[in-house]
Formats: C-alpha cells, sequence, structure tokens
C-alpha cells in the first residue's frame, strides 16, 4: 500500500535579518583568507534597527613567521565598514552604527588545530550531509524550490523599488512513495513600499516570482495554492522589524529539514572548523553516492574531536534505498573519500574568499564552480 504525505520547507531573502548577519560574518571571513589564507576567524554579527554588533575572535597571523611577514601583509581589518557595505549591497541605504568586540583567538585552540604542517579539527562535534535524486541537483524538493523563489524575490527588489529587502518562501510538496510528486502550496510573504497596496502586490509576486521559478511539471493546477503576505501589509522588515544573529538559519541553510543537521552553524567559520568543513565534505560524499546511482537517498554522519586529523565515526544511512549492498558502498567510499581535516580543506579548495555567496539561498544545490562540495567525481 503506498505512502502519501506533505514535506515543506522554507527560505529567505537576503534581506532576512539573520542571513544578513551570516553575509557580514561570511564577508569578514573573505577579507580574511584574502589577507592570509591561513587564517582563522569565528566572528558573527547581531543586528537591530540601526546598531551592527561584530564580534568573536581572529587569528590573522595563523601559520605566519611574524618576523618575516609579507611586504603587502596588513593585519587589520575594518570590520566596521564590511558590515555597512553589505547592508548597502542588500539595499539598506540608511546609516548603521557599528560595535565591535572582536579578541585573538584561544592560543589553547590555535596549538590544538595547527599540528606542524597539518590541520586537525578546530572543535568536537557532529555533521551531516545529505543528498536525494528529487531534483537535477540532488536536492529534496522543497527546499529547493524555496530556494530558488527567495533568490527570484531577491532579484526582483532590484527591477521594482518598491519590493523591499526582507522576505520569506516556503514550499510545501505531496510524496507518494518517499517520491515527490507535485507542489501543492507556496507561501511568499514580502516586505514593501507603503504605497504598493496588497492587491497588486499578489498580482506582481504572481506572476514576477511564482511563475518565473514554480516548473510546471510539478503543478497540478487542481490543486494548487499560491499564498502571497498572508499577514497582510509587510511595510517594516529588516532589521527595524526583527532582531538578526549569525547562524540562525541552519534549516535554511541545508536541507530544509528532510537530512538532518549538526550541532554548528556555517556562516563565520574558517575552514578548520568542522562544523563547515565536514558538513561540505558530508554532503559531496552523500550526493556522489547517489548521482552514481548507489542510493537514491544517502545520509553521511560524521563525528571529530578537537585536536584529532581524523573523524571518530562515519556512518551512511540509504534509508533502504541502496542498489548495492551497504557493505559495498561503504568499502567504495573507504577508497574514494578521505575525512581526515587537512584533506577535506585541500580536496575542496577551502582556503579561499569565496563564502559570502554560500551565506544565502542554501550551501548546497548550488552550479557554482566554487561550491566544490557539489562536484561529481570518478569513483574507483
Amino acid at each position: 500500500m503506498s505512502r502519501k504525505y506533505y514535506f515543506s520547507s522554507e527560505s529567505v531573502t537576503d534581506g532576512h535579518p539573520d542571513k544578513v548577519c551570516d553575509q557580514i560574518a561570511d564577508a569578514i571571513l573573505d577579507e580574511a583568507l584574502r589577507r592570509n589564507k591561513h587564517a582563522k576567524m569565528a566572528v558573527e554579527a547581531t543586528v537591530k534597527d540601526d546598531i551592527v554588533v561584530v564580534y568573536g575572535e581572529q587569528n590573522l597571523y595563523a601559520n605566519l613567521d611574524p618576523k618575516n611577514l609579507p611586504k603587502d601583509f596588513d593585519p587589520t581589518i575594518d570590520f566596521a565598514s564590511i558590515a555597512k557595505q553589505v547592508l548597502k549591497d542588500i539595499g539598506y541605504e540608511h546609516e548603521f552604527k557599528v560595535f565591535v568586540l572582536v579578541g585573538s583567538q584561544s592560543k589553547d585552540i590555535f596549538d590544538k588545530v595547527v599540528l606542524g604542517d597539518e590541520t586537525a579539527a578546530g572543535d568536537q562535534g557532529i555533521m551531516f550531509g545529505y543528498a536525494c535524486n528529487d531534483t537535477e541537483n540532488y536536492m529534496p524538493l522543497a527546499i529547493d524550490t524555496a530556494h530558488k523563489l527567495s533568490k527570484r524575490l531577491s532579484d526582483f527588489k532590484r527591477e521594482d523599488s518598491r519590493i523591499k529587502p526582507d522576505g520569506k518562501t516556503q514550499v510545501t510538496v505531496l510524496y507518494e512513495d518517499d517520491k515527490p510528486v507535485k507542489i501543492t502550496k507556496v507561501v511568499v510573504s514580502t516586505q514593501h513600499a507603503k504605497e504598493l497596496h496588497l492587491p497588486e502586490l499578489r498580482e506582481l509576486i504572481r506572476k514576477e516570482v511564482i511563475d518565473k521559478v514554480i516548473d510546471p511539471k510539478w503543478i497540478d493546477l487542481n490543486d494548487f495554492e499560491t499564498i502571497i503576505n498572508p499577514g497582510g501589509n509587510f511595510i517594516i522588515g529588516g532589521p527595524e522589524g526583527d532582531s538578526g544573529t549569525t547562524g540562525r538559519k541552519i534549516v535554511v541553510d541545508t536541507y530544509g529539514g528532510m537530512g538532518r543537521i549538526g550541532g554548528g552553524c556555517f556562516s563565520s567559520k574558517d575552514p578548520s572548523k568542522v562544523d563547515r568543513s565536514a558538513a561540505y565534505y558530508c554532503r559531496y560524499v552523500a550526493k556522489n553516492i547517489v548521482a552514481h546511482n548507489l542510493a537514491d537517498r544517502c545520509e553521511i554522519q560524521v563525528s571529530y574531536a578537537i585536536g584529532m586529523k581524523k573523524p571518530l565515526s562515519v556512518y551512511i544511512n540509504t534509508f533502504g534505498t541502496e542498489k548495492q549492498p551497504i557493505e559495498t558502498i561503504e568499502k567504495i567510499v573507504e577508497r574514494n573519500f578521505d575525512f581526515t581535516v587537512g584533506n577535506i580543506i585541500e580536496e575542496l579548495k577551502l582556503l579561499r574568499p569565496i563564502y559570502r555567496k554560500t551565506s544565502n539561498f542554501g550551501h548546497f544545490g548550488r552550479s557554482d564552480s566554487d561550491f566544490t562540495w557539489e562536484a561529481i567525481k570518478t569513483l574507483k
């Protein structure tokens, strides 16, 4: 007997207060990596009204000889200017006050992460990666569609100034026997100018966002509902409407709830923080398992301890969808993937200033070549 159920996922625009803070954190990380690719950063942000607080720890001198620094090395980062530029880029034009509380990375942590020429985990923790064959990019259909809606909504504000930066999307998918059948509901809530009244707004968003994103193959017009600004007017938004903090959208950042998540966020963290780098690698492994038709769904879990190069555990779950014995899949993973921290950083080329663009519209399922963890490799 077939089993039917509905599954929903949400995404947010680049102007959502939490995403503002993720972008500030990752823009700071990118600037640090431009100065020194081995820089250690864990600098976050909080925003409310016209106030931004930037706080955390940094080590711009990591792996450098203080007595023999490059001539062009600049050890200072203008955190306030970066924060203000991110806000301006998003579309928040008014003036913000930025308070900076950034100290040095603990020597106790640094000494455990850098082991001679090798890198160890910067903290303990568990990480997950997930993939499925719902979509061409091996992401669950609900979160993939929600991200595309949020991206289009974010882009549309640059085409129509009456659409403002803050917004959210949500997609509901009907599954039968764990396979997506159709999209049944789409929710879009967008901040807007006072002069843009709800009837016109709803028609505009339906035409310029929803109709341009949703693939008709997923739509049954007899069972499809669009819900636009169900709360009515959404004039006060962004940091004025709600506070934001780095790392509060980790379900949005990953698999929309379809795959499990680890204990830490991604944004602000340099690649020595396995919360980020190992989660990227787990996605890489899971995606390759599904892409090579070894399973329809796959989830990878790993765990690390601070100061250790190798994971404490690796667990492969294919939810009964495996096309070969799970023991065979485990051997394939062992032959083709190296979960040591140093290899993850090297294989995925993570010591690059690529992180601000990861902080919106999901860290996974993206076609950008800088998202190296989305590559499909030849398996031995």
